[in-house]
Parts: C-alpha cells; sequence; structure tokens
C-alpha cells in the first residue's frame, strides 16, 4: 500500500468512527455507564454477537427492570424476555433445535414473535419468518423447499398449515390456555424450564426474510446479523432516539419491522405492539401508549387519512417525533396529506429484501418534491446504471444499484441479484434529480413498450392518484395487437369519476403514449400484509377484461 493510500485508509476510518461517535450521541446511545455494567455490555456482545440473542441481552445487562414489550397480554421487561428466552431455548433444544437449523415462524405482532427470535438465535439456529398473508399452496412450496425442523405458529394459521409437511410444531398466540390437537404453547414451555442463561453456541443465527412473492413463489433472503454500521446509516437520517416508545405497526415478519426490532436492542426502544392492524386502534395505540414514533407501510397511512374525520380529529400525536414507512410505493399525495395532518414527521425509506434499504426521504424531501425517495443515507452507495453497466448521467433513468453493509447472501434456492462493482440491483429503475434525490420509475420488469415508446407504469399510477377521486390505483401492460404492449388501469374511486375524465386527467400531465387504453375500476386492489399490490392477480382480471371486451 502506498503512502497515499495508507493516508487515505486512515482517513476514511478516522472519517467513519467520528460520524458514527456523532450519530449515536446525537441518538442517545452513547452515554455513561457504570464500569461493571460497561463489562457486562461488552461480554455479552463478544460471546453473542449484535443479532436478537446478543442485542436482547445487552438490553437485560443494561436495563434489566426497564419495559421492553407491551402488547395486548400487558408489559414485558427486558430482564424477563431475557429469562424466558433462556427457558424457551432449552424447551426447543430438548425438541431437536439444533446449531445451523432452521425454524419458521408464522406469527403476529406479539410477545411469541420476540421470545421465540431471541430463543431460536440462542441455540445458533436459523429464523424463517413466514408472510402471514401466506396462502396454503405457498405455505406449501416454502415450507418443503426450506425444510425448517420446527415451525412456531400462532393458532389461527393451524388449518394453513394442515396441507404442509411439517412435524413438529409449537402454537405462539392461542386463544385459550391450550392448542387444538394438543399442541404446545410457548407460554406452557416458558414456565416449564431454567430460565438461568446459557452458553453460546458456535455460529450465529441468520435471519431469512422472504419476498413478497408478488409476481412469483416467495424466495428466502437470508443475511447474517447486522453491525452497528447498518444502525448509524438509518440513524444519519431519521432522528429516533435511546428510551422512546415506538409502536411497530408494520408486520415484524417483513424485513422493514424487524428492522425496527433490531434498532430497538441498540436504542433500547419500549416496542408496542398490537396483533394485526386497525387504523383507528393504531393511531389510539400510538396515542395512549405515549410513543414518540410510529413505524408503518404506506397503505396504513392511507387507511388511517381515511378515517372520519371527527376520529383525526380527536387523535393528538403531538408526542410523535418520527412516522417511519417503507415497504412499498409512497404516492406523493399521501405523504402530502399526512403531514398536512399530522405535521411534518414523516420519514419514508426505499429498499427492498435484497439490499435493505437504499435513501431516506426526510420531511424536507418529501415537502420539496413529496414524489421522490430522498437521499442514499450514511454508508450507502446507489448508482444508476445503463444496460451496459456504465454510471449514468443525472438525470438519465437507468437501473437503480445498491451497496451498503445489509446486502443478502443470496437466495435460498440458490439464486442472486445481479451485482456490478460491489453494487446489487434493486430490481427498480429510476433517475437522480437536480437536487441529488433518486425517483423510482418503477419494476425494472414491469417497464412496457407501446408503439416503440417506453412506459413506466409508476409514472401512470402517480398521476392518476393525484386526481381529486382516485383513492388508489395499479397499472400492468397487456399485449395489444397493434402496439405490442398497452396500459391497463385498475382503479379505487373515492369520488365520481368516469373513465374519460380519468384519461383526460392524464393527457393533461403526461405524453399521450402514456395514456391507459383500458381503465378497469375495483372496489379494492389485492394488496399483500405488507401492502404491495399483487399485479399477478390485477393481470387474471386483466384477462378477464380482455373477454369481456371481445
Amino acid at each position: 500500500m502506498s503512502g497515499r493510500d495508507l493516508a487515505g485508509t486512515i482517513s476514511g476510518t478516522l472519517s467513519g468512527a467520528a460520524t458514527t461517535v456523532r450519530v449515536l450521541g446525537r441518538a442517545g446511545v452513547i452515554r455513561p455507564y457504570g464500569p461493571r455494567t460497561l463489562a457486562s455490555i461488552g461480554l455479552t456482545v463478544a460471546r453473542w454477537g449484535t443479532g436478537p440473542a446478543g442485542g436482547f441481552a445487552t438490553l437485560a445487562a443494561r436495563s434489566p427492570h426497564q419495559v421492553g414489550i407491551i402488547d395486548e397480554l400487558g408489559e414485558l421487561t427486558w430482564g424477563e424476555l431475557q429469562r424466558r428466552s433462556n427457558s424457551l431455548a432449552r424447551a426447543l433444544a430438548e425438541r431437536g433445535v439444533q446449531e445451523g437449523d432452521s425454524v419458521a415462524v408464522m406469527c403476529r405482532n406479539h410477545r411469541g414473535f420476540v421470545d421465540i427470535s431471541i430463543a431460536v438465535a440462542k441455540l445458533g439456529a436459523d429464523l424463517l419468518y413466514l408472510n402471514t398473508a401466506f396462502a396454503g399452496p405457498q405455505l406449501v412450496d416454502v415450507l418443503e423447499r426450506e425444510a425448517p425442523t420446527l415451525v412456531v405458529h400462532d393458532e389461527e394459521f393451524t388449518g394453513l398449515l394442515s396441507g404442509a409437511h411439517v412435524e413438529k410444531r409449537l402454537l405462539a398466540w392461542t386463544d385459550g390456555d391450550t392448542g387444538p390437537d394438543g399442541l404446545e404453547t410457548l407460554e406452557q414451555l416458558v414456565t416449564s424450564y431454567d430460565e438461568s442463561d446459557l452458553q453460546p453456541p458456535d455460529r450465529h443465527a441468520r435471519i431469512v426474510i422472504l419476498t413478497s412473492g408478488t409476481t412469483g413463489t416467495p424466495k428466502g433472503a437470508p443475511r447474517n446479523e447486522a453491525g452497528i454500521d447498518a444502525a448509524v446509516s438509518l440513524l444519519s437520517r431519521m432522528p429516533l432516539r435511546a428510551g422512546w416508545r415506538t409502536h411497530i405497526a408494520a408486520p415484524l415478519f417483513h424485513t422493514w419491522g424487524f428492522a425496527h426490532l433490531a434498532l430497538a436492542m441498540l436504542l433500547g426502544s419500549t416496542v408496542v405492539l398490537r396483533r394485526s392492524f386497525d387504523p383507528e386502534t393504531a393511531l389510539r395505540t400510538t396515542q395512549d401508549e405515549r410513543c414518540q414514533s410510529m413505524v408503518v407501510i404506506p397503505v396504513m397511512l392511507q387507511r388511517m387519512l381515511a378515517l372520519d374525520s371527527e376520529v383525526l380529529d380527536r387523535i393528538d400525536l403531538s408526542r410523535v417525533k418520527v412516522v417511519a414507512s417503507s415497504g412499498s410505493a409512497l404516492p406523493a399525495t399521501l405523504a402530502e396529506a399526512w403531514m398536512d395532518r399530522f405535521g411534518d414527521n414523516l420519514y419514508n425509506i426505499y429498499g427492498s429484501t435484497e439490499v435493505a434499504y437504499a435513501s431516506i426521504a426526510t420531511p424536507e424531501d418529501l415537502r420539496a418534491d413529496p414524489s421522490s425517495a430522498g437521499k442514499p443515507p450514511y454508508g450507502t452507495v446507489v448508482k444508476i446504471l445503463g444496460e451496459d453497466g456504465e454510471e449514468l448521467p443525472q438525470g438519465e433513468t437507468g437501473r437503480i444499484f445498491v451497496g451498503n453493509g445489509l446486502l443478502f447472501e443470496g437466495y435460498t434456492n440458490g439464486g442472486h441479484k445481479e451485482v456490478v462493482d460491489g453494487l446489487m440491483s434493486s430490481g427498480d429503475v429510476g433517475y437522480y434529480d437536480e437536487a441529488g434525490r433518486l425517483h423510482v420509475a418503477g419494476r425494472d420488469d414491469d417497464m412496457i413498450v407501446s408503439g416503440g415508446e417506453n412506459v413506466f407504469p409508476q409514472e401512470v399510477e402517480d398521476c392518476l392518484v393525484a386526481h381529486e377521486h382516485v383513492r388508489e390505483v395499479a397499472a400492468i401492460g397487456v399485449e395489444d395487437p397493434d402496439y405490442g404492449q398497452r396500459l391497463r388501469a385498475f382503479v379505487v374511486r373515492s369520488g365520481d369519476v368516469t373513465e374519460e375524465q380519468l384519461r383526460d386527467h392524464v393527457k393533461a400531465h403526461l405524453a399521450r403514449f402514456k395514456v391507459p387504453r383500458d381503465i378497469v375500476f375495483l372496489d379494492e386492489l389485492p394488496r399483500n400484509a405488507t401492502g404491495k399490490v399483487l399485479k399477478r392477480e390485477l393481470a387474471d382480471a386483466g384477462a378477464d377484461a380482455d373477454g369481456d371486451q371481445g
């Protein structure tokens, strides 16, 4: 290494260290602890790592009596979570879970999700989080492919799992004291085993998040535990603070919900959970539990704002400093409507299951340009590449590639996302504007060519949803005998509007070749549990529309 290279490396290391100290200091993570507590935290991280096993154990060492989890059953302190997970880990080991095994979890947002996550990690086994909105055939396919040693699920999913070949099962949430068919429950095991600390395994657990499966069978996207840099990156553009109370309304099985559970390990946040999402309940929970932050997906914001004005007028979110949204596209009109109603507290994160986060739009970004995805946070590189793999200039649309410390390791079925010079494809296309903000035009495989012109459905969706009588929109490409492909828009109305009026609206704002030939009115769009539109179901509806027209 030359002297110049060495100087650059040292400079970069010092700059990174300074940024870490500054960001963590601002978040209140760096604080004075006694020598004994510091030694305990250091030893815990060294032995257990920074995943669920080590992260929650450090909270038990730092603040054993602080309330860590609040759900419908009440409160649990960090110390209680530590002891419960110790008991549960011993029970799992007795039932055959070993290092390197996989345990599937199909739970809603409640203490059982947290209990099992910590316990499995303490055994050095991997966690496979199942989407609670999966249909039976999807579950069968995923479980057959992943072959977990054990499945832990809420009682309500018993029927869905009946078609899957699962030898060992445990129940998390139950409506009674015992589960159906004599299945053991987590609560029974927690109270039946030794709660003293365990010896750490030789390997750390991996977290396997499944892709949404909006266009096909969900794929497992594993990643090793995140380091401190991942948290610093998010906190560099999202001002969460240590000790806050946060209502995680987004599903914990999803990358976004789990990311905030992981952040709680660092920040010592009190996590407020509710098993299912109801718009009014979510708002009242955030208010009544005195939360300073709320974690959502965009469709949740939409459903909350759709409540009657009298209901919204009675909600006080003045304590809330951060509403963290991610998981699907955030319509510009929705961002503005939320901030006009509840203040400039909205932060929108763009990313994917594979790359985690890519950019963060702050309230300032959303006020300046509500259609933008903001800017990359600290430690994240986002480039727009052309078909030749070369970086495109500002303003030109190309494929989005991301580099950070949380890129996944490749799908569990052996596939992988394309990587160019260490940057991974997000699967989307977009561009940078003059202010350096990222704009996402849509999926790279959603683009259609109509009469020789490139059309991105998301641009048309954004235009239509800005109409005062449109609640939500999804657009797809369908075959056309004259133009090769044409755009079909599926619209959920909020008022009286016709197809022709909507076409005229698009004509007034976009090029004529982007006007959808077909507009189909629906009562609601088909979505999965994370709010993403299931476009494969729309394609079926599109086939029906073709048949009707014929």
